[in-house]
């Protein structure tokens, strides 16, 4: 690590380098990870292919035969060094329902005899912090969100799980977060949601970006169907839905899940990317504890 803006360069092959910056989870450290990402990327080094955060770290992919090594070095200690960002002021949370425990949260008794609480605390608990969306990783639209009080911090499960539901929320250490698909994973799952966190086909696809805040908040069954059936329609008839999720500020929100497999939903958040390294970003994290599958 160097100096006082304490920061390390490691290889990574002939075409990218990792920028590391404090070991740990922490909204600090993430917010001038992001910061850092942000600045390299708007620097417009020719060959300078993608830029992508995580925690703690940052990966640049480049051209070997077009991009100057020195200049892209001089950038790197230029920005790593800048004095540490205050936490921007967060915007209006995204808001995302959820049905907890029940054939949709299967691992709510299990995360309440951990905390030693009733499983409407474990609920009280989760849905009572605001996350931090520390970094976009895994498969597209999954975010890593943090942190989670630790009274229901219980770590992956041993076994992973073939197959977890698209809309999914689960619980893995300090860390909280949608399935965006259904994929394997190990986390424990405490409810689900209607909201979709990713679309392919859609102009805008993220529902969340690196550095938004988000809060979950508990809907009964009976919302949660209705939800779900109106979002089938809307599949079905193959048209732009007209139930856009309007939080209490009256933006825009994204639409509800319908189907299985990769989701359908699209967000107002227009600048946040999901090219073909971002689904290695949780490789650039580099270090124990902090593995990027869910």
């Amino acid at each position: 690590m160097n100096g006082a803006g304490a920061y390390r360069v490691v290889p990574a092959g002939d075409s990218a380098i990792i920028v590391e910056f404090d070991e740990r989870i922490d909204p600090v450290v993430n917010a001038r990870t992001i910061a850092f990402a942000d600045a390299i990327q708007a620097a417009g080094l020719p060959g300078v292919r993608d830029v992508v955060p995580t925690y703690r770290s940052v990966a640049i992919y480049f051209d070997p035969l077009r991009t100057d090594s020195d200049a892209l070095m001089a950038c790197v200690e230029r920005e790593a060094t800048q004095p540490s960002r205050e936490l921007a002021i967060a915007r209006e949370p995204v808001r995302i329902p959820v049905c907890y425990g029940g054939d949709l949260g299967p691992d709510l008794a299990g995360v309440a005899a951990f905390a030693g609480m009733r499983e409407g605390e474990v609920v009280r608990v989760h849905s009572g912090t605001v996350y931090r969306v520390f970094l976009l990783g895994f498969v597209p639209g999954f975010a890593y969100l943090g942190i989670v009080d630790r009274r229901i911090a219980i770590p992956r499960h041993t076994t992973p799980r073939v197959r977890v539901p698209l809309g999914s929320v689960g619980i893995a250490g300090v860390q909280t977060g949608v399935y965006p698909a259904e994929t394997p994973g190990g986390w424990h799952v405490i409810g689900r949601t209607p909201m979709k966190p990713f679309d392919p086909e859609r102009d805008d696809p993220f529902l969340m970006k690196a550095g938004d805040a988000v809060q979950f908040y508990p809907i009964p069954r009976e919302e949660y169907d209705r939800l779900m059936l109106g979002a089938r329609l809307d599949d079905a008839s193959r048209a732009p839905s007209s139930r856009a999720w309007r939080g209490t500020t009256g933006e825009h929100r994204p639409f509800f899940a319908g189907g299985a497999g990769l989701p359908g939903a699209c967000s107002h958040l227009s600048d946040t990317r999901m090219g073909p390294h971002h689904l290695r970003a949780a490789a650039a994290a580099r270090q124990p504890g902090l593995r990027g599958i869910a």
